[in-house]
């Protein structure tokens, strides 16, 4: 492509730059999530009480391992939050029988900000303090000493037409495999950097998001979903019993965990 100069323009100087191996992974990812009819549902929660809690202790538990462990206890009792949208070999719902959480992270590779992801099995079992430790690890141990990091960059080396079978393999083909590698709810969350996702895209049944704390202590929490396996007054019943746990055993627990 030529680009035309103009009278007094200098030519602008641009250059091509290729797609790193988790760029590449996020671009096949969106890919299927934009094919996912989501619609996105909030609900402003008043969390002052669990903010004290959690404030209570020498080493703050982070509010990721928080929310994760908060939304696994409220899908461990709703089926129908542990169920994907199966479009073969004839449309159907699939349920798992456990939550499997995958949670999105910033690392830096081959000196790019790049984003990884990570499953949990069933993180309603776990202590918030062993969640909590489990997240911190997922920050800072070798890239491709982690599993599910290590399955990201070599999937994405594959050439095109390999590596869109193996997507479709992944996502499609079985609803434990679906399951086992990406999990049955996301969490993806930027509000350490003061910013929050209006509308996550994710080929997950839920994702939740959440915003920065207002000074009264109330915080917007976003659950997007996709519409072909829930309707929305699920959505809304899910997010009310989400602050209630987080008002209740999430706060209980931050509190006995500082005595």
């Amino acid at each position: 492509m030529r680009f035309i100069s103009l009278p007094g323009v200098d030519a602008p100087q641009g250059r091509w730059v290729g797609l790193s191996l988790p760029r590449r992974f996020v671009c096949d990812l969106m890919r299927h999530a934009t094919a996912v009819p989501s619609i996105p549902s909030q609900r402003r929660m008043q969390l002052a009480e669990v903010i004290a809690a959690r404030d209570a202790r020498a080493q703050h538990i982070s509010w990721c391992a928080i929310f994760m462990k908060a939304y696994a206890i409220v899908s461990a009792t709703r089926p129908e939050l542990r169920r994907t949208y199966m479009p073969y070999l004839w449309p159907h719902l699939y349920e798992h029988a456990f939550n499997v959480a995958n949670f999105s992270l910033e690392r830096t590779y081959c000196g790019e900000e790049a984003v990884f992801f990570a499953q949990v099995r069933q993180p309603e079992l776990m202590s918030l303090v062993q969640l909590d430790a489990l997240v911190r690890t997922h920050k800072i141990a070798p890239i491709e000493s982690v599993p599910s990091f290590y399955r990201t960059l070599t999937l994405s080396r594959l050439p095109w037409p390999l590596r869109n079978f193996v997507w479709w393999l992944g996502l499609y083909s079985d609803g434990g495999y679906r399951a086992h590698f990406f999990g049955t709810f996301a969490i993806s969350v930027v509000a350490a950097a003061g910013a929050a996702g209006l509308h996550v895209l994710s080929p997950l049944t839920t994702n939740i998001n959440y915003s920065s704390f207002e000074s009264d202590g109330s915080i917007d929490v976003r659950l997007t979903y996709d519409h072909r396996v829930l309707d929305g007054s699920t959505v809304a019943r899910t997010l009310v019993a989400l602050e209630e746990v987080l008002r209740g055993a999430i706060r209980d627990e931050l509190l006995a965990s500082a005595e």
